[in-house]
């Protein structure tokens, strides 16, 4: 669900702040460890192939990805377009989580949102989505907004033939609808930081207008602990910035208020990627 108006935006995150924390202390759904890739927390993003710690921050750039593009759709049915850092000069960033994990880790960070009062955009791994249908729906109504981030997560899928991608984008897709009434916002593909043109082909085939990348990467997913977390993030993003952080990882959840502080304390302010890319 996006929306036009940011004061409307700003009004459904607070009067949802309570139930979200509400429903992270005592809503949880029981199925406690799976996290769609692995367990207590592990497996959301491979570390097969990441970069070394040294270079977390900063992602590369890709040939083929649009720093900034618009945010019509495309009508043609052709290729997705990749969003990756907006250039509306606008001192604004998104905050984007690849949501699945330890339903306790999930509360967590959903409760560490409801506190903080701010938007993000959270990219859905859908066989965990399939599990666990109530928690796209409070994402939704608290006023954030949702994605498809693949059906199974898996880490090679950069090297995939287009019908095990288009498997992926479809099956992820269907689940989206089923429960949230709609394929959500975008796609995000598995473990890369850049879809290939493969992705990029099967995401506008299913109707995706865009494919969600980012270009700030603290690689909380390898558990470097909330200092290292926080550092990376407020070292790398600048305005226009998309960063990539999980749900699912313990030390996420410290580090998201101090790193909120550290975006006001830059005079940055957290948007939808919808608000970023308007």
């Amino acid at each position: 669900m996006c929306f036009s108006g940011s004061s409307t935006r700003r009004g459904l995150l607070a009067g949802a702040a309570v139930v979200l924390a509400g429903c992270a202390a005592g809503g949880r759904t029981s199925g406690g460890t799976d996290n769609g890739g692995g367990d207590s927390g592990r497996g959301a993003e491979p570390s097969a192939g990441t970069p070394p710690t040294a270079t977390a921050g900063v992602v590369p750039p890709s040939a083929g990805a649009a720093a900034a593009a618009s945010s019509t759709p495309s009508t043609g049915g052709g290729p997705a377009t990749e969003l990756v850092r907006a250039s509306s000069g606008r001192p604004e960033v998104a905050l984007t989580f690849h949501t699945n994990g330890d339903i306790a880790l999930v509360d967590g960070l959903l409760a560490a949102v409801a506190q903080a009062q701010v938007p993000i955009t959270c990219m859905f791994v859908c066989n965990w989505l399939e599990r666990y249908p109530d928690y796209a729906r409070r994402v939704r109504d608290a006023g954030h907004e949702i994605g498809n981030h693949t059906y199974t997560h898996l880490a090679d899928l950069d090297r995939q033939s287009a019908a095990v991608v288009r498997s992926e984008v479809e099956r992820s897709q269907e689940i989206m609808e089923r429960v949230t009434g709609g394929p959500g916002d975008y796609f995000r593909p598995s473990a890369m930081h850049h879809a290939t043109p493969t992705v990029l082909a099967e995401a506008g085939r299913a109707g995706y207008a865009h494919c969600l990348s980012y270009d700030v990467d603290p690689l909380d997913y390898t558990d470097p602990g909330a200092d290292a977390v926080v550092t990376r993030t407020l070292a790398a993003v600048q305005p226009g910035s998309v960063v990539s952080l999980h749900f699912g990882h313990a030390g996420t959840i410290p580090a998201l208020p101090r790193i909120i502080t550290g975006l006001q304390q830059k005079g940055l302010r957290p948007v939808t990627v919808h608000d970023l890319f308007a």
